[in-house]
């Protein structure tokens, strides 16, 4: 299903990651603001030498200097942060963090999985999860608790009963097709295969979400993406080569 490894996958993002850092780096990139900018926001959590040291490399990695294969859809994000006014800031670090980082997309995809049907889940479930996954070593729980903190930040969840509940908050709309085309995108990075055209919008790992558009046509519209037959009556949707 994804590319991770499941004998010994790498955690990477191992920090809280509040959204108005995430989106100030995203701000960076588009070449909106300075690496001043970002600092001066940086300087304003308080934090110690080698906190904010981890919390820069985390940044840096998410949308300032991504991995060289990642840079062209880094850019295209930054884009779409410039010249779309439903190009919320949430979304797109959301998109950018599952491309970037497996272990975010891991702890999305299993929250949205979990609470698909009563809109909550435990914290405890999705510790437990985790830890089959990356294993319980030192670090799983702490770094899973850093990705929901983050994502609580972001307004994607809530943590409630004194964080020991996951609680769905309403689904975000999003109408734009360059948007939702992106996020398909960043999606099937994180997945690693092509994904049915019916299942797109049932994505787990984009379930904070509601893409509404038509999502074939919106498919066929992206030099990113492309559609290909799967069967008589079945289309996928994968990266465009």
């Amino acid at each position: 299903m994804s590319s991770i490894s499941i004998s010994a996958p790498k955690i990477g993002f191992d920090r809280y990651i509040a959204l108005d850092w995430a989106a100030a780096a995203m701000r960076l990139r588009a070449g909106i603001t300075t690496r001043d900018d970002l600092n001066a926001i940086l300087d304003g959590a308080n934090s110690g030498p080698e906190a904010r040291k981890k919390t820069v490399t985390v940044l840096n990695r998410l949308w300032i200097e991504p991995r060289p294969e990642l840079t062209e859809f880094a850019n295209r994000g930054a884009a779409i942060s410039l010249g779309n006014p439903e190009g919320s800031p949430a979304a797109l670090c959301w998109g950018m963090a599952i491309a970037v980082y497996p272990f975010f997309a891991r702890v999305a995809e299993l929250v949205g999985r979990l609470t698909a049907i009563q809109g909550d889940c435990t914290a405890i479930e999705v510790h437990r999860r985790m830890s089959e996954m990356y294993g319980e070593r030192e670090g799983t729980r702490r770094m899973t608790n850093m990705v929901l903190q983050t994502q609580a930040d972001w307004g994607i969840l809530k943590k409630a009963d004194k964080g020991r509940r996951i609680v769905r908050v309403p689904t975000v709309k999003l109408s734009s097709d360059v948007l939702v085309a992106w996020l398909i995108e960043a999606a099937l990075r994180f997945v690693g295969r092509s994904v049915p055209v019916a299942s797109l919008g049932s994505m787990s790992v984009l379930y904070p979400f509601e893409l509404d558009r038509p999502l074939g046509y919106v498919v066929s519209g992206s030099p990113s993406l492309e559609l290909r037959s799967d069967g008589p009556a079945n289309q996928v949707v994968a990266l465009r080569d």
